[in-house]
């Protein structure tokens, strides 16, 4: 029996270890005084198997004070050392998050209320009856078949008219073979190959381009070596600065042979380049060409005195022998021509009896050939260029 004394006694002292070292999560708890519970414990005669404990609390309060300090919750984080230890505020770094994250809820409030209140005090420009009036009576009139599919990309306007022929165009759900068709891709739906062509078209863009020695003036795919492999990375980065603008199918306005260099406009507005390559523009052509040999006097009358090209007589605006320059060994002619005749300026300086070493077109009507643009690279024409050039848009 004196062993089963002595257990409760050994059971009382761990009880009341394990309470002296519990943290309560309230301080107010922790730090109150508590009434000294007395504990008495009879151990019974050798015949008693069983130990008493009488056990007594305080009254409780008729009017207990409200508790005013908050409730603490122990974190338990992970120190410097990668050690654990318990405190009672929270980390750094969740504070921070939290501020973060409130300070951009707060953000976010505010300027969903800024859109809100710019929306209600924004009124429509136009109402919706002189918009219908407006799309009705002022709109783009409808366009060919074939001059719709050229400008949004799908072929030149020639295979266009290939398309349309072997029936592979569907307009509003019937098969066209006629590339005279008047159409608005806005209000029709087009098919080519079973693809719907967009409601918008790309817009009309203007480029000029110093064209390198070797490329070809050409928009067909199998030329490895076409002036439209040099913006490859223009039409790549299409997408980024013209987000959901269908691409531009570009060619060029004329052409330069494979071996002569400079200026060239390239575009996707048929009307532009019909207007700048027909005759009746008489848009000046100035090129820089450098001789092998000897110029005189007689070679600079004998090329303007003109010679026949195709069947007809053809005589430049001016030729002009460019004064030496220390870097530049070969003499330079300057050549204005205006009809622009297949190697009309080559063919004026062979009639003299001379050889050109190389040719370079440097202005088209009233716009140069930057100075500063390299061999390969464009600029985008604005709308002063495209008026030095004779275009009115």
């Amino acid at each position: 029996m004196a062993a089963a004394g002595a257990t409760a006694a050994a059971a009382v002292a761990a009880a009341s270890a394990a309470f002296s070292s519990f943290h309560l999560s309230r301080p107010s708890l922790a730090r109150r005084h508590f009434r000294s519970i007395p504990i008495r414990s009879s151990i019974s005669p050798p015949s008693t198997t069983t130990a008493e404990f009488n056990i007594s609390f305080a009254p409780k309060s008729k009017n207990p004070k409200p508790q005013s300090e908050t409730l603490l919750i122990p974190w338990i984080v992970r120190d410097e050392n990668g050690n654990l230890r318990v405190q009672s505020t929270p980390p750094e770094r969740y504070l921070q998050d939290m501020a973060k994250a409130k300070a951009l809820s707060a953000k976010k409030k505010k300027k969903k209320e800024e859109s809100t209140a710019r929306a209600v005090a924004v009124e429509p420009k136009y109402s919706k009856a002189a918009r219908r009036f407006y799309n009705e009576n002022f709109r783009d009139p409808p366009q060919r078949l074939s001059k719709v599919l050229a400008a949004a990309g799908v072929a030149s306007r020639r295979s266009s008219e290939e398309l349309i022929f072997e029936g592979r165009v569907t307009v509003n759900g019937s098969v066209c073979n006629t590339p005279q068709t008047r159409v608005d891709p806005a209000r029709d739906m087009i098919y080519v190959n079973g693809n719907r062509l967009p409601k918008k078209l790309p817009p009309k863009v203007y480029l000029a381009l110093n064209k390198p020695k070797g490329y070809i003036c050409s928009s067909g795919e199998k030329e490895s070596k076409s002036v439209l492999c040099l913006f490859d990375d223009y039409l790549k980065s299409w997408n980024k600065q013209n987000p959901g603008v269908p691409k531009p199918r570009i060619f060029t306005v004329g052409r330069l042979d494979v071996a002569t260099t400079g200026l060239i406009i390239l575009t996707n507005d048929g009307d532009f380049a019909q207007k700048l390559s027909h005759p009746s523009s008489k848009l000046s052509k100035e090129y820089i060409a450098t001789i092998d040999g000897v110029v005189n006097k007689r070679h600079l009358i004998a090329i303007s005195e003109g010679t026949v090209i195709e069947g007809v007589h053809c005589t430049p605006d001016s030729v002009e022998l460019l004064p030496p320059q220390p870097k530049i060994l070969k003499p330079r002619l300057r050549v204005v021509v205006h009809e622009g005749r297949n190697h009309e300026v080559r063919e004026l300086v062979k009639s003299a009896g001379l050889q050109i070493h190389s040719l370079k077109r440097i202005r088209i009507g009233g716009f140069r050939l930057p100075s500063d643009l390299g061999h390969g690279k464009h600029v985008e024409l604005k709308q002063g260029d495209l008026k030095a050039l004779g275009w009115k848009s």
